[in-house]
């Protein structure tokens, strides 16, 4: 019987690579916000309303149908999230052309959003499983080209807009998008049972640390770890969006940048967002998980506390630069940390449970900021209450590692016993 050739697994995670920049360019919404509200003749906010429901769909997707992703596989999932997503931005060129906003809202907002969710999610448990070894750097690749994709869409789409209009545009982003997904698909797949990679030997100072259980999703929602991590997921989102929301005015008020100076520094936010990415989950391969989540909420304690009374330039923005790091590398070291708390048997689906958070961050986060600066009028005291947040995460974070410790000590005593 011929056996079937084993697959490249760095080029299984370039394809989970391509479809998270295909998928990613929804960061560059603000890009389209302008040119989309002059058809439309609406004010931006009115626009704004399709990123919304695309990321409400995005964790809502994720988190119902994770299980389904694990059922069907990555190559039927990503082909089912390319489809998906290329048809919601190819209606949506539909919709701009036919100046409907509710149909611009129905392909961009639902149709892409389940897009986003299923893309999001399929290359995760799959990437683990071929990087045993190295779980952080290889999931951190693909989640880093999520981060990254505004800075390649963003130029990209507004070149199209000014050359071949706003519907053409979409409808030719709408194919991009589809054949970078599909092609990406038909490539990607799970490695065997029992995988290692080639030149694995144990015995020669290489070791894959043996995962804390090996549970299906309702198992895990028993379990006070996915509650832990969860709300460490949801604390660090929702106060990262926050200080992205209000980096410009911040920068405006205590640097006194112009508005335009202050634009550009928000570029670079994109920038350090994606570098977090492969940093932060790369280190924790070698930190450990749960001590890399402890580093974050430690280090933004203080910063969202000291940053609103900072008026040296290179100091504000050094600790500015390295939250934004904080924030995708939460992100990126999620699917990780997830495998080495409940196993790779349904890691799609509890993954996706988790990802919920950011449906819910996504609102709960900028809202706290707006209502708390409009009752205070004060930045430091808006700040401080994420502060507290963070300090909530800390508490839990220390209670996660108490957890995880506790777990490898019982799995070490059952190997010298065994």
């Amino acid at each position: 019987m011929k056996t079937q050739k084993l697959k490249n697994r760095w080029l299984i995670a370039a394809s989970a690579v391509g479809i998270h920049i295909s998928i990613g360019s929804v960061y560059a919404y603000s890009v389209m916000t302008n040119p989309v509200k002059d058809i439309f003749d609406v004010d931006g906010s009115v626009i704004k309303w399709a990123f919304k429901i695309a990321i409400l769909l995005l964790g809502l997707s994720a988190a119902f149908l994770g299980r389904w992703v694990e059922k069907v596989g990555p190559k039927v999932s990503g082909t089912t999230a390319g489809i998906f997503y290329g048809v919601g931005i190819l209606g949506s060129g539909l919709a701009v052309q036919l100046e409907s906003l509710w149909l611009f809202y129905l392909c961009y907002g639902v149709i892409g959003g389940i897009g986003l969710g299923l893309g999001y999610i399929t290359p995760v448990s799959t990437l683990v499983k071929w990087f045993p070894d190295r779980r952080g750097l290889a999931t951190g690749m693909a989640i880093m080209g999520f981060g990254f994709a505004a800075l390649i869409f963003g130029p990209v789409m507004q070149s199209l807009f000014d050359s071949v209009g706003v519907s053409n545009a979409f409808y030719i982003l709408g194919v991009i998008y589809m054949i970078l997904i599909l092609s990406s698909a038909r490539y990607i797949e799970r490695p065997p049972e029992g995988y290692l990679p080639d030149g694995f030997k144990p015995g020669e100072g290489k070791t894959i640390k043996k995962d804390m259980a090996n549970i299906d999703a309702n198992a895990a929602l028993k379990t006070p770890r996915f509650y832990y991590i969860w709300i460490m997921m949801f604390i660090n989102i929702a106060c990262g969006i926050a200080i992205i929301s209000a980096a410009s005015p911040m920068m405006q008020e205590k640097l006194n940048y112009t508005p335009m100076e202050a634009a550009a520094i928000v570029g670079f936010i994109g920038v350090f967002n994606g570098l977090g990415r492969i940093m932060w989950s790369s280190l924790s391969d070698y930190l450990g998980r749960a001590n890399t989540y402890i580093i974050f909420f430690a280090f933004q304690i203080l910063a969202f506390y000291f940053l609103p009374k900072m008026t040296m330039e290179l100091s504000f923005l050094i600790v500015l630069f390295t939250v934004i790091t904080m924030y995708g590398g939460g992100f990126a070291t999620l699917p990780a940390f997830l495998g080495d708390l409940f196993g790779t048997k349904q890691l799609g689906a509890i993954h996706g449970m988790v990802l919920a958070a950011w449906g819910l961050a996504g609102v709960v986060g900028p809202t706290i900021y707006d209502e708390v600066k409009k009752a205070t009028g004060s930045l430091d005291a808006t700040l401080s209450v994420f502060a507290g947040l963070f300090i909530i995460a800390l508490i839990i974070s220390l209670l996660m590692k108490r957890s995880v410790t506790k777990a490898y000590k019982e799995i070490n005593k059952d190997l010298k016993f065994a």
